[in-house]
């Protein structure tokens, strides 16, 4: 049966695949719940699911020398979520990834993924584009850290994500904006002021 919300989500992904080749990929790809709190990915896994958030939040966080949990990333709806090391370098995970709340998703492994690639020569424009978005979300990442300040950081994060601070904690926030939970406090009154 076809999964027609499914499919209109992956398509928005890429213009290169059709209907057809959004089906075969559906026929392979296995739909998946995790509750809150579980592990999509663990640390120095070798993971090579790709998974898509069709509800949910999906969080990915290291714990540093100290032992606390340094939020990373979060995903919402309609992302993807995959062992990044694994993708990019075929290493082990460096993070944790969790479902932050009730997550549906679909998954398929990598190798399939990488056979329809080889299989459909016109789809390796999106393994490119993937890679390109990727590139260009982590840079703009560490430019706003450069030419932002922390109010500006957050002003970004919220038109970005306007539910995302309903959805999770400050510190998680704080943690992606490179601020303390205190800080992100005082932003946000200063925001709220003005």
């Amino acid at each position: 049966m076809i999964d027609l919300p499914a499919v209109k989500k992956l398509y928005n992904l890429t213009k290169n695949l059709s209907f057809k080749d959004i089906n075969e990929i559906l026929a392979v790809s296995k739909k998946c719940t995790f509750n809150k709190y579980d592990k999509l990915i663990d640390v120095h896994s070798d993971s090579n699911e790709v998974f898509f958030i069709r509800k949910g939040l999906v969080r990915a966080y290291r714990i540093n020398e100290k032992g606390e949990e340094i939020t990373i990333a979060l995903y919402p709806e309609n992302s993807v979520v995959t062992n990044v090391d694994f993708f990019l370098f075929h290493e082990s995970s460096n993070y944790y990834y969790e479902a932050y709340e009730k997550t549906k998703t679909l998954s398929i492994p990598y190798e399939n993924i990488e056979a329809y690639w080889k299989k459909y020569p016109n789809l390796a424009a999106d393994k490119h584009h993937f890679f390109l978005k990727y590139i260009r979300s982590m840079f703009r990442r560490i430019e706003s850290f450069v030419l932002l300040q922390p109010e500006e950081r957050y002003l970004k994060y919220i038109q970005e994500f306007p539910d995302m601070v309903n959805r999770v904690p400050d510190k998680f926030i704080a943690n992606i904006l490179g601020v303390t939970p205190v800080s992100l406090s005082r932003i946000r009154k200063r925001v709220a002021q003005k």
